[in-house]
């Protein structure tokens, strides 16, 4: 449902904005055949792998476990 809430638009301007809302609302909703499926957030391995890394140093062997 779509509602004005401020102004008074011509019938012209209404059936613009509805076609471009219908629009996107289409483009939106079909998937190109052959495009790849968006992986879940939980088999990425950027979150395994953690946001910093073991800086260079003689114990740095020490720190190259996978952190939780």
């Amino acid at each position: 449902m779509i509602k004005v809430v401020r102004g008074n638009p011509t019938p012209e301007e209404l059936a613009a904005a509805l076609a471009v809302v219908r629009a996107r609302a289409a483009a939106a909703s079909v998937v190109p055949p052959g495009a790849p499926t968006p992986r879940d957030s939980w088999s990425d391995p950027s979150r395994i792998a953690g946001r910093r890394l073991p800086r260079p140093g003689p114990a740095s062997w020490s720190r190259t476990y996978w952190q939780s």
